[in-house]
């Protein structure tokens, strides 16, 4: 059984160096490999529960505690002279990639919303992605920017095709809360260290943005709410403005809840919770959503849905978006009704 163990943690980091950072981060590609194929490292892990194996856990959390490697044979040095550090950190974390590039994948479906709007995120983390209309979007042929912003604000690059509409400005949203069974209190430096350490390493542009992110989020406060999305979620969609559209929305949080069941238990929820369900996860997640695409999307992408139907394939970190259902001016027909 542990050999068994063993070769899906090789095949896991090995997956994810193949479609998550192939071509954007040549060192952490190094590292996952070289993880893959040490039977040492692979049983380190293999003493952690099956949750706390993910490649990008281990990546962030040694990162996080060694700094950054020169090359595998150096962090591996690291991992195997100090197992206990790192098994600290790593059941002590989790990956909460509070991405706010997620956002330019986003928009263009929220801002066809009717509005004003009420955002509900499943799976906050620190809440950045709960402020779409504070920062700024580059689609290539239309530079968007919020509206009197009081600090600078990010300007997140994304190519589109030209199925995909450019929004001519920021949605208006008049409520936002989020959901998560811990949420990150911007506060507390080392939360703030945590998330800097889920970049990954040569993309200093990315990092700039996200601080400039967790600098608004600083400011505006989203509320974050404790609790857990299968349980918790119909209460504080309940404090929502009844005069405003109520948008849940998730992206890289349901591959988290490992039953199939569940995640489709939890879809039936919100759908009925809220007028629109925004799901933006790796298309494994619900498979009856991603047959319904007509096309696969490229290795590794996101699938976004809105009440189940396929909008578009987009990139994990929203650098891209491939539009491929509806148009986000015919969303209105989508809705469901509270």
């Amino acid at each position: 059984m542990e050999q068994q163990d063993g070769a899906r943690v090789s095949a896991a980091y090995l997956r994810f160096a193949e479609d998550e950072v192939r071509d954007k981060s040549p060192l952490y590609g190094e590292v996952l490999r070289g993880a893959a194929s040490d039977p040492e490292v692979i049983g380190f892990l293999l003493t952690l529960p099956r949750e706390k194996r993910q490649p990008n856990l281990f990546l962030a959390a040694a990162r996080h505690l060694f700094g950054t490697p020169a090359g595998w044979d150096q962090l591996r040095r690291c991992v195997l002279q100090d197992k206990g550090a790192l098994r600290a950190v790593m059941l002590a974390r989790s990956t909460q990639t509070n991405e706010p590039g997620r956002c330019a994948a986003l928009l263009p479906v929220l801002a066809g919303l009717p509005e004003p709007l009420a955002l509900l995120e499943v799976g906050a983390s620190a809440g950045l992605c709960l402020l779409p209309d504070f920062y700024g979007y580059d689609y290539g042929r239309t530079i968007l920017r919020p509206e009197a912003p009081r600090s600078t604000p990010p300007v997140f690059p994304c190519t589109i095709n030209a199925a995909t509409p450019v929004p001519a400005r920021p949605p208006r949203v008049v409520w936002r809360a989020g959901l998560d069974l811990n949420p990150v209190d911007l506060s507390v430096p080392g939360e703030v260290d945590w998330l800097e350490a889920l970049i990954w390493p040569e993309q200093t542009d990315r990092l700039a943005r996200l601080r400039a992110a967790i600098k608004i989020a600083a400011e505006q406060k989203p509320r974050l709410m404790k609790g857990d999305l299968r349980t918790d979620l119909a209460a504080l969609a309940r404090e929502a403005p009844k005069d405003a559209t109520l948008v849940i929305f998730h992206t890289a949080v349901l591959a988290y809840v490992s039953s199939a069941a569940e995640r489709e238990e939890f879809a039936r929820s919100a759908a009925l919770l809220c007028d629109f369900w925004i799901a933006n996860e790796m298309p494994q997640v619900f498979p009856d959503i991603a047959r319904r695409a007509g096309r696969e999307g490229s290795r590794g992408s996101f699938l976004l849905s809105v009440n189940g139907t396929p909008m578009a394939w987009a990139d994990p970190h929203g650098a891209w978006l491939d539009t491929i259902g509806a148009a986000p001016s015919q969303l209105a027909s989508y809705g469901n009704r509270r």
